[in-house]
């Protein structure tokens, strides 16, 4: 009777096994979003190569206009060459996975690559995402053959990242840096190519490292040394644009640079004069690349320059130089500029800053580069009262409703490279967690 049992059980368990098996493996990438729990996440995360995750909540509002922009990309990005699954968790059920995942506002996005997570941080319109995801599948460094290969290259590279064009240089030589800069710019090297394209990308000698940025119409070009410290040097001061207009997404790529930061205050970034003391601001970044030259509008971004003293007073266009945390420098004698010969009065600011005429300041309350290192810390601030409250009016009206914490959305992602006063605000008074 034993043996019976005992062969009854090796048959239903042989016989579950596929079942089980094609269960855990019944996901996918078919053009549709996946819909992962507990159950099956590791098993996705471990089937696919690529698999970008929406941790999502069901009530959040931006989650909801999320939703049909990657139901667009999924379909997109299932037929790539290396195909990306889009999924999504209902992290506010599955607390497991947002605890284990650290989710703490939503949606929150991540890219698994070979099962490692990375924080998302791109657009969130359909045609933008898949755009900016071909990028982590990319090859580190694209090898090209002919002319039409560069143009096509550059032509899916899009203009979210700045390129580097390698003519006559070995895969190589540029190698560890495509490794290490992958998730911020596109590599290449061309093994064959003409004049042609020699005149487009405006170098006259090989080897050449050519960079530009799509976005910005900007375009350097590098002739060597090519060893580690001086390609490098070229790769970091080429990742952002001579001139770097100041805004949300802005300063989370300025937070990985050491370098300092001088900043021009104007009235307002469409005005005409400002448009023209930008290009001249262009012109002393690439003759300054040990230091950032950035630009912001106080109609643009009126409580970020109020930290740095400007009030309805102030004479405009202002410049200081600012560590990119607490600190800034404004320069004896150069605190404004005047409408004539503003080219001169941008280099006497930087002689005098170089030669340590400068008066040492602190931003006026939390730095702004603190307050995006610390957006955990505010949200738990804001949680812990918002808990607070409901739980008093839970008591004050003797009626219990179930309470929903970790409701931070990131300030919604700008498509323009400007950021609206009142879209700041909205955004630090919701302490909203969107890109």
């Amino acid at each position: 009777m034993g043996f019976l049992l005992l062969l009854f059980t090796l048959f239903i368990s042989l016989s579950l096994q596929p079942w089980i098996s094609s269960s855990a493996n019944q996901l996918p990438i078919d053009g549709t979003v996946l819909e992962l729990n507990d159950s099956n996440f590791d098993a996705a995360i471990s089937s696919f190569d690529y698999v970008f995750v929406d941790f999502y909540a069901p009530w959040c509002g931006h989650c909801k206009r999320l939703s049909p922009e990657l139901d667009k990309a999924a379909s997109i990005l299932a037929g790539l060459q290396e195909p990306i699954a889009i999924a999504k968790v209902n992290a506010d059920k599955f607390t497991g996975l947002a605890n284990k995942y650290e989710i703490d506002g939503f949606p929150t996005l991540k890219i698994f690559m070979h099962g490692v997570p990375t924080d998302y941080n791109g657009p969130r319109k359909a045609e933008l995402i898949v755009q900016y995801l071909k990028k982590f599948v990319a090859p580190d460094v694209t090898i090209l053959s002919s002319d039409s290969s560069v143009s096509e290259f550059v032509k899916a590279a899009g203009t979210d990242f700045p390129i580097y064009l390698g003519f006559g240089l070995n895969e190589s030589t540029i190698l560890n840096l495509a490794l290490k800069y992958k998730k911020k710019a596109w590599f290449s090297v061309a093994k064959d190519f003409s004049e042609d394209v020699m005149v487009r990308y405006d170098f006259d000698k090989v080897p050449a490292l050519v960079s530009f940025h799509p976005n910005y119409n900007q375009q350097s070009i590098f002739y060597g040394p090519f060893e580690d410290k001086f390609l490098e040097d070229f790769v970091k001061q080429n990742l952002l644009p001579l001139a770097v207009p100041i805004n949300y997404e802005t300063l989370k790529l300025l937070k990985d640079d050491e370098r300092k930061i001088v900043l021009t205050i104007m009235e307002d970034l469409e005005d005409e004069k400002s448009k023209g003391l930008i290009k001249l601001l262009k012109a002393a970044a690439s003759a300054n690349h040990d230091l950032i030259f950035g630009y912001v509008g106080v109609k643009q971004w009126q409580d970020f320059v109020e930290s740095f003293e400007v009030t309805k007073r102030s004479k405009l266009p202002k410049m200081v130089v600012w560590d990119g945390n607490e600190v800034y420098f404004s320069v004896v004698g150069s605190d404004s500029i005047d409408e004539h010969d503003q080219g001169s009065q941008i280099t006497r600011f930087l002689e005098g800053y170089r030669e340590g005429s400068v008066i040492q300041k602190h931003v006026n309350g939390p730095s702004f580069m603190s307050y995006i290192n610390s957006l955990i810390g505010v949200r738990a601030v804001y949680i812990f009262v918002f808990v607070v409250a409901v739980i008093m009016l839970i008591q004050t009206i003797g009626k219990e409703e179930p309470l929903r914490v970790g409701t931070r959305d990131r300030a919604e992602h700008a498509s323009s490279s400007t950021t609206s006063q009142h879209d700041v605000r909205e955004q630090q008074k919701s302490g909203q967690k969107e890109d």
